[in-house]
């Protein structure tokens, strides 16, 4: 097997049991089974779950002397049931079964789950069983399980029991023991024309499921067994030593919500009994995942990486396919793979939609259409709360009422505390800003009119409503709300819930706002004209928005951006003593304390603006509301908060990928890598078992489209600006842009872009600064260099002033008229910079470099090294302290510094060039010089080093310098070459075979300002 298709297991181990069942679950966007044996029912080791899309129950429990009600997706009758059992001996358990061999293989590129084991029984007979399982993508409707078993060292009669059950409850999650998990009810069996079936039906939705299994095992003798709840028929099959004998169960899943079906029982049957042999079942679902595999093609060079890629992709298809588009469903943040939130749909499509929206918009769509069919219930929780527009639920169920719980249990503390997180109004922003998002990666205007425009705008409304101009502060606040960190929701000391001006709210409202009116401005005159009629907006309220986004209030405190009003007022966390705790909720409440007192998040909520909003956008928001900022403003917001998150939610590891992937790529690698591994590697300790979390899956891929490729689609087409990783060295996939679906291969030294079906590019495509130029292959090959690809290890070269410029101003979204406003300068006179070969006077540059947000030390070259101190000492200087982080952040892209020691005769200092690679510095040396005797004279704890990095930038008269204490270690040969990465060049001519590892104890550094 290809080992990127393939996550295998090579044992049976009951402890890892079901979060094996989690990753090998089959599902094709309707249904999904989890990879339960099909022998073993619901216990401590294995647990069995089937899970229809859009399929939901309330049911009323009491807890903690409260009567609560949770609306649950529910786990429907099991079809898997299958065990056997040889002459005289009880049935076949894995966890109690002498097993000599095991083996299961998910194969991913065909969707189907694999199983072999050799197993002797009490008499000393050995057994060779082999299944093969699918769910599948061909006809949604249908799944099937093939057994065969080889008898090795005897013959005789092998007793198989297959079975539907609907015995089932909602019993997969620890915590929600306490609560009712009985949500079917009504179960019936029958037979028909040799098939058998079993019915229930939800006891409030009244949703009625039916499963028909017709089974195949040749002229086997069988006989049927009912019993309540359950049927199930025992077939006695001959096996021949040696020779394999197979059993197929093919079953069909009905339900009462399906298009096209009158009663759900006769469906079923009808189903099963039409449905094709194993083989040809198997077939037809292969050509339908190939016709997947060809659209979500993504994979890198590295295999290992690409089979995660591979699974994350898989499971995210499982979850939302092709047939999803059909269903009335939303984006299950678990999936349809186990019970955790209760199958409710939270914000997690704001990390689904980018993936999908380039692949399958056709799904995304679907999706944005669940939440218009829940526009009205929208509607009415506003005006019941005194507001116009739609507020939208934190957690949804079937109907779109609220359905977040109004208790939940701390697993650490065994009590139940009250739930505040319905206030978590953002996830209206999220819906909004996915319309958006599909608009412009569809361009599809028809979306926007028939019903994109009215989820922005009736999004927009309730967020102005919530905006109140505040008499004291005189500005627009909005009050009472969560942010998206979770772990803060009141004040401490408050008797009341709720917390003001969360700044990921609030800015997000004024980006709302903005895309409000822009997407009136784009809608056909009369459409336009028949929205705002049907709407009843005034041109009052539209002066109202206005107004909003010039003053809505955002706090800031120790020179970055508040989480909320009043964040800097409370506590630092001893961190030290909370080292490694990710639900620091869980441990502060237990311990009777809470996070609400304490600088502590769970996951980004600040940073997630930089997740959403390039630099550009945000601070272009920043100053129409007046607050002055500057570039160095991100940086030390995500520095800030990033030493303040514990990371107790999948999600953050890939937002803290994202912003981190432009400035610090080493750690960008580590969150991305985190996010990879989240749900195979178990990350937040074992709740991968409880369902995947689909949110964190499809963030990872988008990171590898959209940030590490810099892949932005806009009505003007693709532009790509890639920055991969330096551990990557080339990344494949396929996108559709515009109708047009497109290949995209990339390394850090070229990006090629072509049709898919070989004919020419015809959509506006432009990476790193480049214009499409289109080959006669009908494809677009953009070189990068350096300057383009800005690789840790590589440096940009002076010149190409114009090109930098370019890619500077588009980043920020600004037009060459634009730029020039900004800058002083006339329009023509910017286009002349940027398409030739020239450089402006030093006034110009400083105003250029301003206006652009950067250095004019950027702009001249980026991180070229220049004799620095040329200019004039600054007139007030300001000195300040750099975080260690902020010292290595600045110094990790490699270069010039110099090395001090001290010998026999004195201090030395030397220039160097250097790379920071795992967390060291690396420099090259020759043999016998200062530092290889400094060496030579250490002990094996290393040769006290000292190690020195400055910039300075003379038209700003600004700069820093970092100073690292440390050791200096011998390198052998092989060590620099073991990553595959270049090492560093020598400073100086020669062999210089020596390679010196500086491991930093001490980092330390200044920055200077002058202005």
């Amino acid at each position: 097997m290809d080992d990127a298709w393939t996550l295998e297991y090579d044992r049976f181990d009951p402890a890892e049991e079901r979060r094996r069942e989690t990753l090998c679950a089959l599902g094709n966007g309707r249904f999904a089974t989890r990879g339960a044996a099909p022998e073993a029912a619901a216990g401590d080791v294995h647990y069995p779950g089937t899970y229809v899309a859009g399929c939901y129950n309330r049911l009323t429990s009491v807890v903690a002397g409260h009567a609560v009600t949770n609306e649950e997706l529910v786990n429907m009758p099991n079809w898997l049931p299958l065990t056997f059992a040889t002459p005289g001996c009880g049935w076949f358990l894995p966890e109690t079964a002498d097993l000599l061999d095991f083996r299961q293989e998910l194969d991913m590129r065909h969707g189907v789950l694999r199983r072999t084991l050799r197993y002797r029984d009490d008499r000393d007979r050995v057994t060779l069983v082999r299944q093969r399982r699918l769910v599948s993508m061909d006809d949604p409707r249908l799944a099937a399980l093939e057994t065969t078993f080889t008898a090795e060292n005897w013959e005789g009669v092998m007793r198989v029991r297959t079975a539907l059950d609907g015995k089932v409850a909602n019993r997969g999650v620890e915590r929600y023991r306490e609560l009712r998990g009985d949500h079917l009810t009504g179960q019936e069996t029958g037979l028909c024309d040799g098939l058998t079936w079993l019915s229930a039906h939800t006891t409030s939705s009244r949703i009625t499921v039916a499963l028909a299994a017709r089974t195949e095992a040749g002229d086997a003798p069988a006989r049927t067994v009912r019993e309540p709840g359950l049927i199930a028929t025992v077939h006695e099959l001959h096996l021949d030593q040696g020779r394999p004998a197979t059993v197929v169960k093919i079953v069909a899943l009905a339900t009462s919500r399906d298009p096209a079906v009158a009663e759900a029982v006769p469906a079923a049957v009808r189903w099963a009994a039409r449905a094709p042999c194993f083989d040809h079942l198997l077939s037809l679902h292969e050509l339908a995942w190939d016709r997947l595999w060809t659209r979500a093609r993504m994979a890198v060079d590295d295999p290992a990486e690409t089979r995660v890629i591979h699974l994350h992709t898989f499971h995210l298809l499982q979850t939302l396919s092709p047939h999803s588009a059909d269903l009335d469903v939303g984006v299950p943040a678990r999936g349809l793979h186990g019970e955790a939130y209760r199958g409710h749909v939270f914000w997690d499509e704001l990390f689904v939609m980018p993936w999908l929206n380039v692949r399958f918009p056709e799904t995304a769509r679907a999706l944005l259409r669940y939440r218009h069919r829940r526009l009205p219930e929208a509607r009415a929780v506003a005006r019941a709360a005194g507001l116009t527009g739609a507020l939208f639920p934190w957690q949804s169920g079937g109907d779109g009422q609220e359905s977040t719980p109004l208790l939940h249990l701390n697993p650490r503390s065994g009590r139940w505390n009250p739930d505040s997180s319905h206030l978590q109004r953002h996830v209206g922003l999220a819906v909004a800003c996915n319309v958006w998002r599909h608009y412009t990666a569809t361009d599809d205007i028809e979306f926007l009119t028939e019903f994109g425009a009215e989820l922005i705008v009736e999004t927009a409304r309730l967020f102005a409503a919530l905006s109140r101009l505040d008499p004291v502060s005189g500005r627009y606040e909005i009050h009472g709300v969560m942010g998206p960190d979770e772990y803060h929701d009141a004040y401490p000391g408050a008797t009341r819930p709720g917390l003001d001006n969360n700044a990921y709210t609030n800015i997000m409202t004024v980006w709302l706002l903005l895309r409000a009116r822009q997407t009136l401005d784009l809608l056909p005159g009369r459409d336009r004209e028949e929205l705002v009629a049907r709407l009843s907006l005034e041109p009052a309220e539209l002066e109202r928005w206005t107004a909003i986004t010039h003053g809505m209030r955002v706090d800031f405190h120790d020179g970055v951006i508040s989480q909320f009003t009043g964040y800097g007022d409370l506590l630092e966390l001893d961190w030290d003593r909370y080292r490694g705790v990710r639900r620091l909720d869980r441990v502060l409440d237990a311990e009777g304390d809470s996070p609400n007192r304490y600088r502590a998040s769970k996951q980004a909520d600040v940073l997630m603006l930089f997740y959403l909003l390039t630099a550009g956008e945000l601070l272009g928001i920043l100053e129409r509301l007046g607050y002055p900022c500057e570039p160095e403003l991100i940086p030390r917001t995500i520095r800030y908060y990033l030493r303040r998150t514990s990371h107790g939610s999948t999600l953050s590891a890939v937002v803290h990928a994202w912003v981190l992937s432009r400035s610090d790529r080493a750690r960008s690698w580590r969150f991305f890598t985190e996010a990879l591994g989240s749900d195979v590697n178990d990350v937040q300790g074992g709740t991968t078992c409880e369902g995947i979390h689909l949110g964190a899956m499809a963030g990872s891929l988008d990171l590898v489209q959209r940030c590490y490729l810099g892949l932005a689609v806009g009505h003007q087409g693709l532009h790509l600006d890639p920055l991969l990783p330096d551990r990557l060295s080339s990344l494949s996939l396929a996108l559709k842009v515009h109708g047009a679906w497109l290949s995209v291969e990339a390394t850090h030294d070229l990006v090629t872009v072509s049709r898919a079906d070989d004919g020419p590019v015809s959509l506006p495509v432009t990476a790193a600064g480049h214009h499409a130029a289109v080959h006669r292959d009908g494809t677009c090959r953009f070189p990068l260099a350096a300057e383009g690809r800005r690789t840790m290890t590589q440096r940009s070269t002076p010149g190409d002033l114009g090109r930098r410029v370019t890619r500077l101003r588009e980043d920020l979204g600004l037009t060459e008229e634009e730029l020039a406003e900004r800058a002083g300068m006339a329009p023509g006179f910017v286009h002349y910079l940027e398409c030739r070969p020239s450089v402006p006077d030093m006034g110009s540059l400083v105003r250029l470099a301003a206006a652009l947000r950067t250095t004019t030390d950027a702009l001249l070259g980026g991180d070229v090294d220049q004799p620095s101190g040329r200019g004039r000492p600054p007139a007030h200087p300001v000195l300040s302290a750099l975080e260690p982080e902020e010292c290595l952040r600045l110094i990790s892209p490699g270069g010039v510094g110099r090395v001090a020691f001290g010998d026999e005769d004195g201090p030395t200092v030397l220039p160097v060039n250097y790379v920071y690679r795992d967390e060291a510095i690396v420099f090259r040396t020759g043999t016998g010089g200062p530092v290889d005797r400094e060496l030579c004279a250490g002990d094996d704890t290393g040769s006290p080093i000292t190690f020195e990095v400055d910039h300075f930038d003379d038209a700003r008269r600004a700069g820093w310098s970092v100073l690292v204490h440390g050791t200096a270690h011998r390198l052998t040969a092989e060590e620099p070459s073991r990553t595959g990465e270049p090492g560093p060049e020598p400073w100086a001519g020669g062999e210089r075979d020596v390679y010196v590892r500086v491991d930093p104890h001490e980092i330390t550094g200044r920055r200077v300002d002058g202005f």
